[in-house]
This record gives structure tokens, sequence and C-alpha cells, in this order.
């Protein structure tokens, strides 16, 4: 049964209106001023409010603000023995449904009732409809039948509601972005900002500011003041991927806000309070980087109130035909393209192959087939596996010792092979360095220091 909530300090009218819509076969409860309509919204909220717009402690346009902080799908109609243009306007330019003239005429309220409930459970609906295809949406890679998936997605539904931190971790390419975006999907949150920062993909001095941000002249260039991402974040989830990457001045500074949810700018000494739930992610062992010193423990245990494994793409493989056709369908819709179809043959190609870049590099292999293929079937020629973006290693290191010519330069032979493997990586990845950095396994920062410090060429 639908609840309508009357509000009006006057007995009798409020008498005469519950005759009215309790004819209609609605519930209704009644509030005699603003106070007790603001308790009564917060005890539950009713599928419309009826106000009056002069009450005793307030007026109707208060009655209006606490039930849009309750939910602003519900509507709101005013009444008035002054029902002029300025309050018409006013209400409707603060959310009223409608407003209706004192003396009412019962039929007239009625109908204006029917229309306010019907819009309403439209907002409801449309509301539904959109948290279920973002739903869906963030699900479209975290698809699959294998029993390390539905145990993650079980843990990912139970943490979700909570606004406990969450730590994820997993491979490189496994998806985890995707994990904490299904989070925030899911979470309370959902209607406020998703920010997300790669910790790997800047320096210090850079990574402090764009978290944190910074006052006017706080350093050279800081020609404005800028808010940082938590800030962005308010109300929402700031998502810090490859969290152990983070230095050590940074990563106390975090912990204090985590702790009190308290931001310093760089460059201000007052602190701005945020509401945001953080969640992290990381490919590394983040307790062997605390035994060795390079992350902060008391920062561990509050990241990791609730951890979350992902689990690599050769551990799920049952997973990879649902994978591999959603990939599909994706690929060639958003690419334009015609529709295509992957053979037998070239799932089982595929379900012999290791992925060390997981999903990601599954992703990319079915991209690169659809745009490749010379027909509508996918056929496991058009999966050159050997020259995939991230191959198996398949050094053998007692052969390559004994090709080389004795005594050696050590040093020297070791910076040449890692230079040709950086060299490698970055053709690979047509000189996108974050994606070269993926396919060694290093961060990104560790190989801007490896190109930094090459002796110049000439």
């Amino acid at each position: 049964m639908r609840q309508i909530l009357l509000v009006d300090d006057e007995a009798n009218l409020r008498h005469l209106l519950r005759l009215v819509l309790e004819e209609e076969g609605f519930e209704v409860a009644e509030a005699g001023s603003l106070s007790a309509a603001r308790a009564a919204l917060e005890r539950k909220a009713p599928d419309l409010v009826v106000t009056d717009q002069k009450l005793g402690d307030g007026k109707g346009l208060e009655v209006l603000a606490a039930a849009r902080r309750v939910d602003e799908a519900i509507p709101v109609i005013f009444l008035s023995a002054f029902a002029d243009v300025e309050l018409a306007v006013a209400a409707m330019r603060q959310g009223a449904f409608d407003v209706i003239p004192k003396p009412f005429e019962p039929q007239g309220l009625k109908a204006a009732v029917g229309r306010a409930l019907a819009h309403g459970a439209l907002l409801r609906e449309n509301r539904a409809l959109k948290e279920q295809a973002g739903r869906q949406a963030q699900d479209r890679e975290l698809l699959g039948r294998s029993r390390a998936m539905a145990e993650l997605m079980d843990a990912l539904d139970r943490v979700a509601p909570t606004g406990a931190t969450v730590l994820i971790v997993g491979e490189t390419g496994t998806g985890k972005e995707l994990v904490a975006r299904a989070i925030h999907a899911r979470s309370t949150r959902c209607e406020g900002p998703f920010v997300a920062l790669n910790c790997a993909a800047m320096p210090e001095n850079l990574l402090e500011s764009e978290l944190f941000g910074h006052e006017k002249g706080a350093f050279t260039g800081a020609d404005r003041a800028r808010a940082g991402l938590f800030e962005a974040a308010h109300e929402g989830t700031l998502f810090l991927d490859e969290a152990g990457e983070m230095p050590a001045p940074l990563q106390a500074k975090l912990l204090r806000v985590l702790m009190d949810g308290l931001v310093l700018r760089v460059g201000s000494r007052t602190a701005r309070q945020v509401d945001v739930r953080v969640v992290a992610a990381t490919h590394r062992d983040l307790r062997e980087r605390v035994r060795e010193g390079l992350f902060r423990e008391d920062l561990y245990y509050r990241l990791a109130v609730v951890p979350l494994q992902v689990p690599p793409l050769r551990e799920r493989l049952e997973d990879l035909p649902l994978l591999a056709e959603a990939m599909l369908q994706r690929a060639t819709r958003d690419m334009g393209l015609p529709e295509r179809r992957l053979a037998p043959a070239a799932l089982e190609k595929l379900a012999g192959y290791p992925f060390p870049g997981n999903v990601r590099e599954l992703r990319n292999l079915i991209e690169r087939a659809c745009i490749l293929a010379q027909g509508p079937e996918i056929g496991p020629e058009d999966f050159p596996l050997d020259g995939a973006l991230v191959a198996p290693c398949r050094l053998d290191p007692e052969a390559f010792a004994e090709g080389l010519a004795f005594p050696v330069n050590l040093p020297e032979v070791l910076d040449r092979v890692e230079r040709s493997l950086v060299d490698r990586a970055l053709r690979l990845s047509r000189g996108v360095q974050a994606e070269a950095a993926r396919t060694l396994g290093i961060s990104r920062s560790d190989l801007n220091y490896k190109l930094k410090r090459r002796p110049p060429q000439g």
C-alpha cells in the first residue's frame, strides 16, 4: 500500500485530507509541524508528501528539502491559500511536483496525487534500471562460472555495501580496476564519483599534488590552487591502483586520511574534511614489502580491511569461452565491424596458452583478430601467440650461458640483455611506456629509471 505523508499545522484540514486520500486506498501519516515532518521522513520514506506552504515552525520549502535529502524520487505537492506565481516558481525551481490552492477540490487533489505517484514510480524505475545497467557494464569482463570467480563475486557482493576499505590483489591484467568499479556500483556511494589513479604512473612530487591538491604558489608552476583527487572523490570512491609503489612520505599522508578523513593540500596548513571510500590494488605481495621496509605496516592493515584476490586467467580457463565471446561481441560493436564468430579450433588454441598478460592480453588478442580476420570466422591462424604482446619466457639459462665466451663482463652482459628486453617491449607496445612496463613485469617508474640511466648515444 502506497503511503502519503500529510504536513499541515491545521488539524481539521489534515483530517479532511486524510479522509479524501484513505477513500482512494492510500495509507496516510500525519505531521503537524516541520519538526514532526522531518522526524516522520527519517523514520520511513513515503511515496508522496503533501504539505502546506506555511507551518508554525517553518515553511513547506523546508519540508521539500528534507524529503529530497531522504530520496529525490519522493514527489512533493504544495497546498497554499496564497498560490501566487512567486510561490509556484520558487517551489517548482526547488523540485516541487505541483502547487494546489486552498480551498482544494477533492477531485483535483486526487488527480494531482495520482500524477505525482506515477511520476515518483517512474523516477524509481529509471534509477533501478540505471543501477542495473551500471552493474552489467562493470561486470562484462568479470564473467565466469569457475569456482574462483564465484568466490570472488560472492565476497565482492558482501563487502560492497559495507563501506570498508578494500585491498584488491592480483597479477597485472587480471581486471583489478573492474573489481573496484563493481564494488563502487554496488555500494551506497554508487551515485557519487569513482576516481582512479595509478600510483606507479607518475613521479613522487606530482603524485602528492594529484592526490592531495595544492595551494597557489606551493611550488614552481602552481599558478592557482587545485583540489586533489581525494576532494574530487568526496562522497564517492577513490581507487588507488598499484598502491604498493607509493613512496614512503606519501604513505604517511595517506594513512592520515584513512584515519581521520582530513586532507592537507601541498602548501596549506588547513586540513579539509573528506568523505571518501578507498579501494586499493596491487600486483605485489605487500606483506613482503612490509618485511623489506618498503611499505608501512600500519598502512597495510588500514588498506587490507577486506582483501580480495583476483585469480589469473590461467587458473580459470573454464571461463575462457564465455570471456572470449563477450569480448568478441563488444569489439565488433565498438569498432563497427561485421559480426565475427570464434572457430572451436581457435578456442582450443587459446585454451593451451598460459596468458601471462591475463584478461587484458585476451582482450588485446580478440580485438586484433577482429580487425585482421579475413572472413566471418576467426580461426586459430588469427591468433599468432608467438607474437603476442606478452609472451611466455622461453629462455634456457644454461644454454644462454654456454653460448657466451668466457671470461665475461657480467654487468655489461646483464645490461645488454636488459636493454634488448626493454627495447623489444617498447616496440611491441608502440612506445607506450605504461604498457611496456606491464609486459616487463615492472612499474612505470622502474622503466623510466632504466631509460634515464642509459648513456647518451651518438
